[in-house]
Parts: C-alpha cells; structure tokens; sequence
C-alpha cells in the first residue's frame, strides 16, 4: 500500500482539485489514501444533519480509477456546534480546569454524550460504507493519546479500582497508604494524581496510568463496534504513535485486526545518527510484535519535512527511500504519509506533503515519492511475509512507567529509554533480527531474551523467566532489575527478586555516580566470553554477591573495586547473564555477539558489516529478502557470503562479491531458503 492522508474537505469539494489529484496519485503509484480523519465538521456540520455527498463522489472516483481507502472515524476533533451545545465533552486537566474548545483529543473518552454522539457518526458511515468497493478498512480515531480528570473520569477511575481490588483494605495495601497516613476509609476520598493533590503515591499513579490506558481501549471499541455490525470482515487500525508512553498499546493488539504507526524519522541529524536511526528500527519491530510478528502499516511518514520538530529538516538524495525501505525491511507492508496535499492554513500548512501549493508534479519531493511507487511495486511479492527473530527485547509499558517514576537512584537520568536503545543497537548494528515484547509474551520460540532494567515483575514472569532459562534460553538482565512487584512494592528478601535464583546474585545496593563521575569494568582471566580488557563504566554501578553465578568482569575503582560487575550463571540447560553497571554500546555489541554466539542465534549476514550499515530479513519460507541499508553519508561496501542473490531494484544477480551502497543507500536481495 502506498498513499497518503487525504483532505478533500479542506478544499471545499472542488472537482478540479480532485480531477488532477487522480492524476498525480496515479503518476506516483500511489494506490491507497486515509480519507475522513478530521472531517466530523464537513460531514455533520450541524447536529443531526448529515452531509455525505463530498465523501460519495471521492469514494466513487477512487473505485472507477483502481484507488482505494482507509476510511476514518472522525473522533479526532470534535465539531465546534458539539462544544457549545454539550461542553461535558471536553477534556479537564490534571488541573481541574475544562478546556476550552479546540486542539485535537480534546475530549473526555468517558462522557456519556461524546460516546454517543460517536457512535452515532460511526454507524452512519458504516451503513453508507461498509460495503463500497473503494474501502479497504476503517481508520479508528487518529492518534489517541491524554487523559482527561472530569467528574465522570474519577467516578470510572474509582469504579476500575474497585473492580480490580474489592476492598479498600486490599487497595490501602497495594498502594502502601499508610505511608505519609494516606488511608482512604472511603472510594469517594480518591481522585486521579493531581499537581495540586496527590502525586506521590506511586502505585497510584500507576493504576492511573493502567485505568487511562483501559478508558481509551474501551472507546475504541466502542467505535469499531458499529463498524463491525454492518461488515464483519472489513479490518480495522488506529495510527499509533512513536513509542507513546501514555498508553500501552499492547492493550490494543486485541482490540485491532492490524497494527500500524506514524513514523517521523530524525536520523538525518548526522551528530547521533546510529542511534535515531536504531530508535526508529527498534519502534518498527515494537508494532509489528504487537501482533505477534504480524506485518503492520506504516500510517504516516513524511515524505519531505515536518514542521513541528525542533529542526525541521529536509530529507536529503536517498533519504525517501531509505526511511520508507526500512519499515519494509522490519515488517510494513505500506508506506502512507501525511499528506497528500499541503494545507494552505493553520498548524499544518507547511509540514511537508507529497503535493506542495505550487499544486503541480514537477518537484524534487514528487520525484522521491514517484521512485518509492516504482520500487514497492517491484517488492509486491515481500507482502505477507515475516521476520524470523530468534532474539527477543523486553520494552515493557508499565515498567517504563514504574521506573520513571521511581524516584530511585538517579531522579534527573535513569535513561529508561535510552537503555533499552543501547541494548537494541548491538543487534541492529549486527544485522540481528530482533522483536521488541513486552514481558507476558510467550517466551518459549526465543533463543535469547533481553531485559534492560526490568524493575517491575509482575506476577509469574520470574517464574516464566526461570523455566525459558532452564529448558535451554538464555536471559540478559542489567543493573536496577526485580525491585518491585506490579503495585510498585519492593521484594522482600533480597533484590533482584524473583530473578535472583535464575541470575545467582544478590543485589545489595546500588550506587548512582554523578555525570562526570567513571568507573571501570575489567574482565577476569579466563572469562569464558573471549573478552578481555577495561571498559569505562558509568551512572550506575550496583554492588551484588554472587550465588553461584561466575564472575566475567569486576570494578576497577571505588570503595567496591574487584566486586562483580558483570555475571554468568548456568542453570538447567541456559545461561543467565547480569550486567550490574551501565556501559557503552560498544562493550554491548562485543558482549552481545559472544552471547548470540553461545545461544545459536543466527545475523542476516555471516559477514560483518560496516559502521552505520544493516541488514535486516524477511521471509515467506522458500525465499529470504534481505535489505541491506546504508544511513551513513559516505558509499559503502557490503560483503556478501557464499549464497546467490537477485537484486529486487536493480533487477540482476549478485554473488558473492562485495554490494556498493550509495550514501542513504538501499538493497533488496532475495536468496533461496
């Protein structure tokens, strides 16, 4: 699939524009469009008034030129008629305050009147499109995302607690209240965390975050579900976003036939290139884990600049098809952008579209979309196939969300985020492919599973963790790991919790060094991993005991010099490594290809690559596609092994010889199974 988010509404139905926007879709091979996302005002521009007959003539244009949609409910932005006449739909801050109207997402998913009226507007359009042969599926709401603390929001906020814990005892307990003599003797006494309130009570703020996430999960199905009433059978998505961290969008996996994101890449900020372009390769492979490796959609990219980063850059030669490639490569079966058309007013008017207003073909952009439409056609037979990863990343939503409000070690720098990318980049350098789960997943199809700072553990993950290490897994824990349970209370008995029999240590404390502050982890002789040496060690250094486990590295300097800085411990048929200081990615990557080694965990390529080059796979069994990608600014050279391969772009065979990549330069390469 290849197209973009669509506006017709915005320019008042003009037959003219949409007359040369045929045109210009079919030059570009652009094939399907996001149509309706923030048209609730053009379609119902007064309550109870309906006025589809713009959407009838796009949607009868597209079939008879072979276009299809993806068709939006327009939740997104509420009309203004609906603000005056009901202001219970707009959202309340953590302030108490109601908003007043305008923005986007701002209204209360738990109103009785926005939920009906939605429903209302989802039925019509199902009754009127289900059926039309230019819809592919439904395009839920755009985006959700914040939280809103009205009245209606606390009563469904105490209700959730109240269903999750029965009694106030059982809740007091979970929180910890009688710390600060926080008791509540009734369910009427709590309200959400508030900058003026309470903010403190950290399994509250959790619960806060987990209710928020149910509360948007359940108006999202209450939009699919007249959708699903009138055709079953048509999918449904919602765009989600670059590793959002106010909802847990494995709540969604259910609820969704396909996944799909909005991608804005950075990487073109060439001081800390290799890493944006590894986030955005670590977020492809997070959505398409959501469904268990299904191929997920790329919703939204641009295909020139954005206007609302801090800079906002211009791709540069190379760049349109390498960023869109890439999705490919981890499991995208589209590339859609906003937008099509660039609007000649308001927030937007300048972010980058595929049409700009000179309103013609003749640009460099246009060119970039048009070669993208030639290559994806020329990877049709890519569709449906999937990413064999033996190796699994643990990014666990409310274990983000536990450590970043943990109030731990380093309040101003706990690197949540930026631990699991260093983590994830000695893969993606490697040409590894990896899936990013969070910790309920079935772990049995990994050959090696890694987990930086799992601080929460929730109930029966130790226990899972243990049984995938003992048939034969092996596991990778770090420092700051199996602190507390899944209410944000602290194992008893000696930390890292229910990890400490699978890790043979004993986590004792944890020491958080000041940024100009260093350590030093030096190997031991004879380690086992081939590694020897010293490596800076920096922000964090937990002191632990081994229980069995062998020491691989020590400290070099402090009070805690020659303790245990890096561990190993064999149990049952695995490995259990523990790494209880912060280090760089390079060590990692060293580390990490020991490891993958000893698991049988198998790269893309036997030959290793060159810096800021990677190669990632897909497969339909019979055949690999191997992409090799280049985000580096100068050419570079790709050694293949021994297998025959056929250039998917270029249309001709390669052996085994060297591939030159152009700067920003991409490689499709199918090879026989």
């Amino acid at each position: 699939m290849h197209g973009a988010d669509y506006n017709p509404d915005q320019w008042q139905h003009d037959p003219q524009v949409l007359e040369a926007d045929i045109r210009m879709m079919k030059l570009a091979k652009c094939n399907v469009m996001a149509i309706g996302i923030f048209a609730w005002s053009a379609l119902e521009p007064v309550e109870g008034t309906y006025t589809f007959e713009w959407l009838d003539r796009v949607l009868d244009t597209f079939a008879a030129n072979g276009i299809y949609a993806w068709l939006a409910t327009p939740s997104g932005a509420r009309p203004a008629w609906m603000a005056e006449q009901y202001p219970e739909v707009l959202r309340v801050g953590a302030n108490r305050v109601r908003n007043l109207f305008g923005a986007r997402h701002n209204h209360c998913f738990t109103s009785p009147v926005y939920r009906e009226k939605v429903a209302m507007m989802n039925s019509r359009l199902a009754e009127r499109y289900a059926q039309h042969p230019a819809v592919v599926g439904w395009h839920i709401s755009n985006e959700y995302g914040g939280e809103c603390h009205c009245s209606y929001c606390q009563e469904a906020f105490r209700g959730w607690l109240q269903k999750k814990y029965g009694t106030l005892d059982a809740l007091n307990m979970a929180w910890w209240t009688s710390f600060w003599s926080h008791t509540y003797t009734s369910w009427s006494q709590i309200e959400s965390p508030a900058p003026h309130g309470e903010n403190l009570v950290h399994g509250m703020n959790l619960d806060w975050k987990r209710f928020v996430t149910d509360q948007t999960v359940d108006f999202c199905r209450l939009e699919i579900a007249p959708l699903k009433a009138v055709n079953a059978q048509l999918p449904v998505t919602t765009n989600l976003m670059d590793a959002f961290e106010g909802l847990n969008y494995w709540k969604f996996a259910d609820v969704l036939d396909v996944i799909s994101w909005d991608a804005y890449p950075t990487w073109h900020d060439a001081k800390d290139q290799r890493n944006l372009a590894a986030w955005f390769a670590l977020n492809h492979d997070l959505f398409r884990s959501l469904k268990g490796g299904q191929p997920f959609l790329l919703m939204e990219s641009t295909p020139s600049l954005t206007n609302w980063q801090a800079v906002s850059k211009l791709k540069k030669p190379g760049m349109h098809l390498l960023s869109s490639l890439q999705a490919v490569a981890h499991g995208s079966d589209s590339v859609q952008y906003f937008q099509w058309r660039k609007s000649r007013g308001a927030s937007e008017k300048l972010h980058g579209a595929v049409i700009d207003h000179v309103g013609h073909e003749h640009t460099r952009v246009f060119r970039d979309v048009a070669e993208l439409g030639c290559a994806l056609e020329k990877l049709s037979e890519v569709i449906g196939t999937s990413v064999p990863a033996e190796t699994a990343l643990i990014f666990d939503w409310e274990n983000r969300w536990a450590v970043k409000n943990s109030q731990g070690p380093r309040n101003m720098g706990i690197k949540y985020e930026e631990t699991v990318l260093s983590h994830y980049r000695a893969f993606w350098d490697s040409g590894i492919p990896v899936d990013v789960i969070d910790m309920d997943v079935d772990f049995s199809k990994y050959k090696l599973i890694v987990a930086p700072m799992l601080y929460l553990v929730r109930p029966g993950v130790g226990e899972r963790i243990e049984q995938f290490v003992a048939d034969g897994g092996t596991f990778v824990t770090t420092y700051w790991s199996g602190i507390v349970d899944e209410n944000d209370l602290c194992f008893q008995g000696g930390f890292p919790g229910p990890l400490r029999k699978t890790l043979g240590i004993w986590s004792e404390e944890i020491d958080a060094l000041y940024d100009h502050e260093k350590n030093r982890l030096i190997f031991t002789e004879g380690n086992g991993l081939d590694l020897e040496g010293e490596y800076e060690s920096h922000e964090l250094c937990e002191l632990i005991h081994t229980e069995g486990a062998e020491t691989l590295a020590v400290y070099g300097d402090d009070f805690y010099a020659g303790r245990p800085a890096l561990t190993v411990n064999s149990f049952g048929h695995g490995k259990a490594y523990y790494i209880a200081t912060r280090t760089d990615t390079e060590l990692l990557k060293l580390l990490y290809k020991q490891v993958v080694e000893q698991a049988g965990v198998k790269a893309v390529l036997q030959m290793e690559l060159p810096p800021e080059v990677t190669a990632q796979v897909r497969t339909n069994g019979e055949y690999d596609y191997v992409f090799l990608m280049n985000f580096a600014q100068q050419t570079q050279i790709v050694e293949l092994d021994g297998d025959t391969y056929w250039d998917m772009l270029l249309q001709e065979t390669w052996e085994a010889k060297g591939v030159q990549l152009e700067p920003y330069g991409v490689r499709v390469l199918r090879r026989s199974k």
